[in-house]
């Protein structure tokens, strides 16, 4: 089991930037397929990115493509979710997770969540 841990979250305004972060422990990190979930109030958890082990396959939904980037340090444990041109819909408790070593997308590939850290944009 990897215990994970994020951080970066706050408060930003339309328009902004913020980069989260998600430390890992507890397994070979570069193995395994890292994501980001998000969950608003009053609305079901939603995926947002993924990344390979590897680095090399990443996956984004549309509703945040062009604008998230999504990235890993091997190196380091960590994964990076780098949010451009924020929007007040982007609000929500956004959560990583790591999967198994098959590129997936879908909750159900993800073993392992976070805790959560709170993204609140404001207009």
């Amino acid at each position: 089991q990897v215990q994970l841990a994020e951080s970066g979250g706050g408060l930003a305004q339309a328009g902004g930037s913020l980069r989260l972060s998600c430390a890992a422990s507890g397994r070979t990190f570069s193995s395994y397929l890292m994501g980001w979930f998000r969950q608003a109030p009053g609305k079901e958890r939603e995926f947002v990115a993924a990344i390979s082990g590897s680095g090399t396959s990443t996956y984004w939904a549309d509703s945040v493509k062009g604008r998230f980037t999504i990235s890993r340090d091997n190196a380091k444990n960590t994964a990076y979710l780098q949010m451009n041109s924020l929007k007040p819909e982007d609000t929500a408790v956004y959560y990583c997770a790591n999967g198994g070593v098959a590129f997936g997308w879908r909750p159900a590939d993800f073993d392992s969540w976070g805790q959560g850290t709170q993204v609140t944009v404001s207009s």
